[in-house]
């Protein structure tokens, strides 16, 4: 079943088609209160954005769990009880993740201004996330703690899980600041899940599942979410499509293809962290505006323009990854 490619093509009709009719939806429904507050600290001219419906993450959020979860039940009897369990994991993670970011918006919301969870708040409870992922793998997958290069095996023993937290908190965030122009976060979303529906078709039938989901719903968004962007998809969305990125991952046991199928999400986050370093050591700044895709629109890229750029960059870097880390 798995193993023919009818499944994937029906798991992404239904997400897309499930994802496009229910942001459409959304989007009538939340222009009369739920609008984006902009960052005021943000590009200026990104102040007519004000008032585009947000929390449009909720709308693939559906169809996503929905096939995911389904699928669980073949997923055991086709593949295996580990995959199954894996998967149902997984989603439960993402889900975890989507909720913070609700709340996040939420909070946003009824301040009326781009300021919701505090840092601490976040962090603290995307941790717990994290923590309860991974103890769960370890506990009914008994996760495996070597990863596999092309010079070889090596066992990282306990520090799997601290490197893996780290990579999982550092995707996730980092896709939460790729989603800061028109349509970046739902194409690297889709980039990502394409890379990762590559290498993992004939390796993980629950990655693949996943990829064809994130490749869906991606699309249904995207419609909507292109220059000019008719509604956002807020933390709820950031969030929820950072961690199935990040997790799905962890299915072909290597989470250092992350930093290859992930690179646009890597590369967002460190402008970030060297952006604030230099500027607290020198008073003098990299770019002209953090994150880099800030830099970029700046610099006379249109918001269409860094899409682009961050699909083929997206794919670059995955098949890099890809010859180093085999999966």
């Amino acid at each position: 079943m798995f193993e023919s490619p009818l499944i994937y093509i029906l798991i992404f009709i239904f997400t897309f088609t499930v994802s496009a009719f229910t942001v459409s939806k959304l989007i009538p429904l939340f222009a009369k209160g739920a609008t984006q507050p902009i960052y005021e600290e943000g590009p200026s001219w990104h102040i007519k954005k004000a008032g585009t419906p947000t929390m449009g993450g909720l709308g693939f959020i559906i169809p996503f769990t929905a096939a995911t979860l389904i699928l669980c039940l073949p997923l055991h009897k086709f593949v295996g009880e580990k995959e199954a369990i894996s998967l149902f994991i997984t989603v439960i993670f993402v889900l975890l993740n989507a909720v913070i970011g609700i709340i996040d918006d939420a909070t946003k919301l009824s301040h009326k201004e781009n300021k919701g969870l505090k840092a601490g708040e976040k962090f603290f409870l995307q941790l717990t996330a994290v923590i309860i992922f991974l103890a769960a793998r370890a506990l009914l997958l008994d996760q495996k703690t070597s990863v596999s290069f092309s010079f070889g095996t090596v066992d990282l023993g306990i520090f799997y899980y601290f490197i893996t937290a780290f990579i999982l908190l550092g995707i996730i965030n980092s896709a939460n600041l790729t989603d800061g122009i028109d349509g970046l976060a739902s194409v690297v979303a889709f980039a990502a899940a394409v890379s990762l529906f590559y290498v993992s078709y004939k390796t993980s039938a629950e990655c693949s599942v996943i990829s064809a989901s994130l490749i869906g719903v991606s699309v249904g968004f995207m419609i909507f979410n292109v220059h000019p962007a008719k509604i956002f998809m807020g933390d709820t969305g950031s969030l929820f499509l950072g961690a199935a990125v990040a997790s799905s991952a962890l299915s072909l046991n290597n989470p250092f293809i992350l930093l290859g199928v992930g690179g646009v999400y890597v590369l967002e986050g460190t402008s970030v962290v060297i952006q604030v370093l230099v500027y607290k050591l020198t008073g003098k700044r990299v770019f002209k505006m953090a994150p880099v895709h800030h830099h970029l629109e700046k610099s006379g890229w249109s918001e269409n323009k860094i899409c682009i750029t961050a699909i083929l960059l997206t794919f670059l870097l995955s098949l890099l990854v890809f010859a180093v880390c085999p999966v």
